[in-house]
């Protein structure tokens, strides 16, 4: 008898629908899967068979074949599991229900219990756009899976669970959670505060613009002056995840089996801290089965590069197309897929291998060739796409031991979304975001300067012989400068604060 039912594979971030196929014909009893799936879909065949058995039904004694379709898609991972023991129930006989409209997804155990399977989201989320009616989850998944709404989600604890469900006997709650504005505020407090940083304001203020218009950030200083703790207060002031970018993220830790199990949404934007030994992959991802990066994993929050040069030229250049495109597209030689990543690049750097050039109390031992060298890791079109080049010097021990209170991130914070709330309206129902994300038309659209402060921006980029780029990311900050400064227009003020934050990319 033949018997089929439905499942959901990941291509990238997105789900496809896979439809298994289970026949029982006389014949030795083997069991053969076929369908393009990776070694972990061949070895369900006795992950299958065991929890079968150990759930109280008949594994049948016969010729088994599965066929995983489309066969000309790969298929990974144990999330098939459960589809293929329900379609063995089902071409027995053992059980009867109309597999039509449900969507089967789980990894089982030998004794017949569904653990957690990753990507969870997406696959859900395709089977509601596909028009499935419900969706069968292990009991661990079901708060992940019910954020999708408008398709119905039965929690699983075990096979035996969801037998005794298609039998009548113990039928299996719904699950429901609700996607609201109260969950999306209920955050985990910060590590660090604004108020724990001692000094540093002129910093502090860049931090504030970089996250008011979602700009990159590069800080150099010398060793102990809180660059690190700086980049890692950022989060803190960072406006709140809206509704759909909580989801966004929340799709990507799923599918990366990042998600964790006590959190169904993730309300908190990324920080991701790599070390820079990383490879090429690491940082944006790859694979013989594509996989996201370090740049997917920050989408809609902070990718932090410390000691900057360290890490390998070749892996720096990678970012240079991430960065203006906020996606990653990874090509193989039968497949091509593409990541988000839209994210703020943080990097923080010594101004030499010694880390005291330029320092007026200590000296420096390096050699102006090994300053060079150092300072030429980081290239000119990578430092093209920064837009805030900030000198952080080392605090004073008056300023340390203050005991006067510094503004808090609450504070911050507050302003921060005032401005992305500007932008927001400025922008309306157009893909941009913030303004870092403006295009050429945006930026002559929003960003208009009057005479006076034209003459100034012309005198500015014919003396520091700005790129075309240069002088956008300028104009983008002079906005951002100007939305939090409560401004409609970008003013003179606006444009040198913004010039005086790019000016040492020519030193």
């Amino acid at each position: 008898m033949l018997a089929k039912v439905y499942t959901c594979a990941v291509v990238g971030l997105e789900g496809r629908i896979v439809e298994v196929e289970v026949d029982i014909s006389p014949g030795l009893p083997t069991v053969t899967v076929v369908g393009l799936g990776d070694k972990a879909v061949q070895e369900s065949r006795e992950r299958v068979r065991a929890a079968v058995r150990n759930c109280g039904c008949d594994f049948p004694m016969r010729r088994v074949t599965v066929n995983l379709a489309p066969a000309d898609l790969k298929k990974e991972g144990p999330a098939y599991d459960l589809s293929i023991a329900v379609g063995v129930l089902l071409s027995s006989g053992q059980v009867s229900f109309d597999p039509s409209d449900t969507v089967l997804l789980g990894e089982l155990a030998l004794d017949g219990s569904l653990r957690h399977t990753s990507g969870i989201l997406p696959m859900v989320d395709l089977a509601r756009q596909e028009g499935f009616r419900r969706v069968v989850v292990p009991d661990v998944d079901a708060r992940e899976a019910a954020l999708v709404g408008g398709i119905e989600v039965l929690p699983a604890a075990s096979l035996a669970d969801l037998v005794a469900h298609f039998r009548g006997d113990a039928p299996i709650a719904p699950a429901r959670v609700t996607l609201t504005e109260e969950l999306l505020t209920d955050q985990a407090p910060f590590p660090i505060d604004l108020r724990d940083i001692k000094g540093q304001e002129h910093a502090k203020f860049a931090l504030e613009v970089a996250a008011a218009g979602g700009h990159n950030l590069l800080m150099m200083g010398p060793p102990g002056s809180g660059k690190t703790l700086l980049a890692r207060s950022l989060p803190s002031i960072l406006p709140t995840a809206t509704p759909y970018e909580a989801l966004e993220v929340t799709k990507i830790y799923s599918v990366s089996g990042l998600l964790p199990s006590d959190a169904p949404l993730i309300t908190q934007r990324p920080f991701r801290a790599p070390h820079y030994t990383t490879s090429h992959a690491g940082l944006v991802g790859g694979g013989h089965w594509p996989r996201p990066g370090e740049v997917t994993l920050a989408h809609r929050g902070v990718l932090f590069l410390d000691e900057l040069p360290e890490f390998g030229q070749s892996v720096l250049e990678v970012l240079r197309q991430p960065i203006e495109d906020k996606t990653v597209t990874i090509s193989r030689a039968q497949s091509r897929v593409t990541f988000p990543a839209n994210f703020m690049l943080i990097g923080a750097m010594n101004p030499c291998p010694c880390g005291y050039h330029g320092d007026p109390f200590r000296a420096c031992t390096c050699a102006h060739s090994a300053v060079s060298r150092y300072r030429n890791r980081i290239s000119g079109p990578l430092l093209d796409r920064i837009d805030v080049i900030l000198p952080v010097p080392r605090v004073d021990y008056e300023k340390l031991t203050a005991d006067s209170s510094a503004e808090g991130s609450a504070e911050v914070r507050r302003r921060v979304e005032a401005a992305r709330e500007r932008q927001r309206r400025r922008f309306g129902e157009s893909a941009v975001q913030c303004n870092a994300d403006m295009g050429p038309s945006e930026v002559w659209q929003h960003c208009r300067l009057d005479d006076a402060t034209q003459a100034m921006a012309k005198a500015a980029m014919t003396s520091l012989h700005l790129s075309a780029r240069s002088y956008h990311r300028t104009l983008k900050l002079a906005r951002t400068i100007a939305d939090l400064d409560g401004a409609e227009t970008v003013g003179n003020n606006h444009f040198l604060q913004a010039m005086n934050y790019r000016q040492r990319e020519q030193e």
